[in-house]
């Protein structure tokens, strides 16, 4: 008689519904827990810049363009205004000291000085005038003292002869006390003549000394004027080159008006404008340094205008050494201007990078150079090639340094 086998519950079928289900939930279970859940982007490696973190000398420095400027220049300003009446020389010639550039006419000038000529004539013939009628006084009053003289040396004689002779009783009183009076009289009459003549003496010398400072003080007007004249003439200052010449013949020009420079030509300057981020840290003494025909040309920073126009300022360099040969007046080059001194420092090349993030974060290559992930750093200064990496970021390391503009928000790029 046959027996009922009893059937197994773990069969081949069941385990292996059981198995897969179970290495099933368990993939799940995994990819909640343990699966990578970062935003991904996939891009093409050779798109993108990957640049190295390096140890090395940081150089803090800005690059900016500069334009050689004449080392001095001379404005040409019109001392007197009138209209142009002869152009001597154009713009670009080279001119010598006292050369004549412009010459001008002004009628009201010329009026005025022609007036003021024949009021100092005048006072110079009332001066004459006055000399010679204090001359001609001077003899009438000599002339009438000497007749009071004679008077009172008469009057004198009979007074003494009448004094005698009443003394002895032979001449009445009367006689005696009228030649007496008459005697007196005369004396005080000479006592006032010598004064009068003194006051108009005085009178007179006071006249021609006010004639005499009215006379000096025209002639310094007079000579004022004259050189005012000869302005009208505008001529060079200096040696050097007419730049500019801003007027043409029959032009009509003010007084103190800018009419052209004159470019000194024995040295040469550079002009650059900056940035006005740094106009705290930019000031005369700084270096700067600018390559030429194959040499490195060392400057130094003389001059800070401190006014900003358009977000930017300019600053004057001199060359510590002459100036290169060759060089032309309105070149322009690139200057590398130092801001401060070398230091040990890791490196991050400058790049595109920043202008996305700001410098707060990278994407770092990962070492199997298969993906780069983002992550926090911080930045110090930089310069035109590098950036000086504070933290966040190891020596070795890859980063990439190219624009971020397309990932997004993603935290990490597959390649």
């Amino acid at each position: 008689m046959d027996r009922q086998l009893k059937k197994k519950f773990w069969n081949k079928q069941r385990i292996f519904l059981f198995g897969g289900g179970g290495a099933l939930v368990l993939l799940v279970l995994w990819s909640f827990i343990f699966a990578d859940k970062r935003s991904k982007l996939n891009v093409e490696k050779d798109k993108i810049t990957i640049s190295p973190v390096t140890k090395g000398s940081f150089d803090e420095y800005i690059a900016v363009t500069a334009v050689v400027h004449p080392l001095k220049t001379i404005r040409l300003d019109a001392i007197e205004g009138g209209y142009v009446a002869r152009k001597f020389l154009e713009g670009g010639s080279m001119v010598k000291r006292g050369d004549s550039i412009l010459a001008l006419e002004n009628q009201r000038l010329m009026m005025d000085f022609v007036n003021r000529e024949t009021e100092m004539y005048r006072l110079i013939n009332e001066l004459q005038n006055t000399r010679l009628r204090l001359k001609q006084d001077r003899f009438a009053l000599e002339k009438t003292l000497s007749d009071l003289d004679y008077q009172v040396d008469q009057a004198k004689d009979l007074y003494d002869r009448n004094n005698k002779l009443w003394k002895d009783k032979v001449v009445a009183e009367q006689e005696y006390l009228k030649t007496k009076r008459e005697y007196e009289r005369l004396t005080r009459q000479r006592q006032i003549e010598v004064q009068s003549q003194e006051y108009q003496l005085d009178n007179a010398r006071t006249q021609i000394m006010q004639l005499e400072g009215t006379i000096a003080r025209t002639q310094r007007n007079l000579s004022l004027m004259k050189e005012n004249l000869s302005n009208l003439v505008v001529r060079a200052p200096v040696d050097g080159q007419l730049s500019s010449i801003n007027v043409e013949v029959g032009t009509s020009i003010q007084a103190g008006q800018n009419i052209g420079q004159i470019d000194d030509m024995d040295g040469f300057k550079m002009r650059a404008e900056v940035d006005e981020h740094y106009i705290s840290r930019i000031f005369a003494g700084l270096k700067a340094s600018f390559e030429f025909n194959g040499k490195v040309n060392e400057m130094e920073i003389t001059k800070v205008y401190p006014e900003v126009k358009n977000g930017r300022f300019e600053v004057d360099m001199n060359f510590v050494k002459a100036a290169p040969e060759g060089i032309r007046r309105g070149q322009s080059s690139p200057i590398r201007l130092e801001l401060g001194k070398s230091s040990e420092a890791l490196l991050l090349p400058a790049g595109g990078f920043f202008s996305d993030t700001g410098g707060a974060w990278v994407y770092v290559v990962e070492k199997s150079g298969n993906r780069a992930v983002k992550r926090k750093i911080s930045l110090g200064r930089k310069n035109p090639v590098y950036f000086e990496v504070l933290e966040g970021l190891n020596e070795g390391e890859q980063v990439i340094t190219s624009s971020y503009e397309n990932f997004g928000d993603k935290e990490v790029l597959e390649f």
